[in-house]
């Protein structure tokens, strides 16, 4: 499976100058944070593949207008042709914002979601807005990452952890990709990336990812109207 995986910015070949035979290939989306919803719906409008998404800390206006056909997975779980993805929103707590967490409430966060990880047997993906501390971070609080999502991919051993926040011109030594002793892979999809992900153990995972999947779908910000509509969202997918 071929993901494009985006965050921070919009790429102007992924709007104005969009060539739809250079990306023919992507299976799925998976957008970090920090972007244009009209963005996110001109992207899965044209590449007719889900878009998934979590909410970066300047996301806010989103209530405002979600965007349509896209899936919102923020501190949910979400399994797509055998790939469990786990979503978590926002940055460290700088200021006052929707999206902005401390240490702590993040961690809570992350208990909510233990369940529904250990029912489905672990997770492929971390998809977050922040990095991990230590880990492509910076120091500064606004750009420091959270220590709690080290100990989630430290116990569930994930094939990426894929985030955005931390921008290429910010550090002079920017580095899109490092690979952790466990053996993830932490991405920077800052601007935009492709990755290609193994093959999964199961294809499907049945009524326990029925049930995650329509969880999630409730939960997803503008996509009430859409559970049997664009692009197969809710049990149209044939997940």
């Amino acid at each position: 499976m071929k993901i494009l995986a985006i965050a921070d910015v919009e790429e102007r070949l992924l709007w104005e100058g969009f060539n739809a035979k250079r990306f023919a290939d992507i299976d799925l989306v998976l957008a970090a944070g920090d972007l244009d919803p009209d963005y996110l719906e001109f992207i899965v409008t044209m590449l007719n593949k889900p878009v998934l998404y979590v909410h970066g800390n300047h996301d806010g206006g989103y209530g405002r207008k979600e965007p349509g056909g896209c899936i919102c997975i923020d501190d949910a779980l979400y399994v797509y042709q055998g790939l469990r993805i786990v979503g978590l929103p926002g940055s460290r707590r700088y200021r006052e914002g929707r999206y902005m967490y401390t240490e702590k409430q993040m961690a809570r966060q992350i208990r909510r979601l233990q369940p529904q990880i250990r029912l489905l047997g672990g997770f492929d993906i971390l998809l977050t807005h922040a990095p991990q501390r230590g880990v492509g971070d910076l120091d500064d609080l606004p750009h420091q990452g959270f220590a709690c999502f080290g100990s989630l991919v430290e116990r569930w051993h994930p094939y990426y952890h894929i985030h955005g926040h931390v921008h290429a011109n910010y550090i002079a030594d920017f580095r899109r990709e490092r690979e952790l002793p466990s053996g993830t892979r932490v991405v920077n999809a800052y601007g935009y990336t492709t990755l290609e992900c193994p093959p999964v153990p199961h294809l499907s995972y049945g009524w326990k990812q029925s049930w995650v999947n329509q969880r999630t779908l409730k939960k997803s910000d503008g996509l009430g109207a859409q559970e049997e509509g664009l692009l197969g969202a809710g049990t149209s997918y044939r997940l």
